[in-house]
């Protein structure tokens, strides 16, 4: 069986992709993979989606997403692609030896968590590191904790963290924040939320548990010591391509490459991208969305008028 539109990643790029595409009466499969939702799963309030006038949370906006693609008959997989073949259509997407046949392609598999690089980072990423405080922020009621980054992304984690502990310190590399005004003001406003300017984390401490953390300072190098329970970490992400490698043109910074003015089409014809997967400057939601439907409107018309036939 071939389908005639294949989409791997879910978020808002992947489930718009899938809403469009079976709307069009078009047989639809998504691969959401083993944690499907993307990254609004790791966000609590979502404010600035179109169409929400309450605060609606992350999860809930992705099952409602989900709920729609598949009631206009998206079959929804929750399965990690393990490879795929776009040498020629219909293009070949695989679960472990299991594969797949789709005449278009559409590629939402997103960032994920940009890592610190430290030494002891991976042993100690759930016992005290953390890059999903939504998880995890109930386990450190009444605790002391620091967040890494200065964008919007950290200091909502750190304006989220506030419910839960009792101090929140967070860790600027630099000596302004690069996060809107509006979150500057909210944390400002919070008496428990301080900022360390100038100061990056140089090493971790604790045996079975984070104790604490070594600083560095950005502009003297001088060190020193920072007692804390939790560290959550909100540097960015890194897009997720290494799937796509040798088989579509991937930019310097790991981006899935997009050639033609106002396309959403890869460097492989019928193969597209939408969302964060393809995207280095905006990185919002709406945006994604936005792009997961241009992507499923170009695969139709590909499907339509230049896609082989298939059974």
């Amino acid at each position: 069986m071939i389908y005639d539109v294949i989409i791997i990643g879910s978020g808002p790029a992947g489930y718009s992709a899938a809403v469009y595409a079976a709307r069009a009466d078009r047989k639809t499969a998504l691969f959401a993979g083993a944690e499907k939702g993307g990254q609004l799963m790791l966000t609590t309030e979502v404010e600035n989606f179109p169409g929400f006038n309450e605060p609606v949370l992350g999860p809930d906006l992705m099952e409602k997403m989900g709920a729609q693609a598949r009631r206009f008959g998206a079959e929804i997989i929750d399965k990690n692609v393990t490879r795929v073949d776009f040498s020629s259509s219909p293009y070949k997407v695989f679960v472990g030896d299991e594969a797949y046949e789709g005449k278009a392609v559409i590629i939402t598999t997103g960032a994920s968590a940009r890592k610190l690089g430290l030494l002891r980072e991976p042993e100690l990423t759930g016992r005290g590191v953390s890059y999903c405080a939504t998880c995890v922020a109930y386990f450190f009621k009444d605790k002391v904790v620091a967040v890494v980054g200065g964008g919007d992304a950290a200091l909502e984690v750190a304006l989220f963290l506030s419910k839960f502990a009792k101090q929140i310190i967070v860790i600027n590399r630099s000596d302004t924040l690069r996060a809107s005004k509006i979150m500057q003001d909210r944390i400002a406003a919070d008496p428990r939320i301080s900022v360390l300017y100038n100061k990056q984390v140089a090493a971790l401490g604790g045996e079975k548990m984070l104790d604490g953390v070594t600083l560095k300072d950005s502009a003297t190098g001088d060190e020193s010591a920072l007692t804390l329970q939790g560290l959550f970490v909100a540097i960015g992400h890194e897009p997720n391509t290494k799937l796509f490698a040798g088989q579509l043109d991937i930019d310097a910074r790991g981006y899935l490459v997009l050639p033609g003015s106002h396309s959403q089409q890869t460097s492989r014809e019928g193969v597209f991208a939408a969302g964060d997967v393809a995207d280095p400057i905006y990185k919002q939601a709406a945006i994604a969305a936005g792009a997961g439907v241009q992507a499923a409107l170009e695969a139709e018309k590909y499907i339509a008028h230049t896609a082989p036939s298939g059974n």
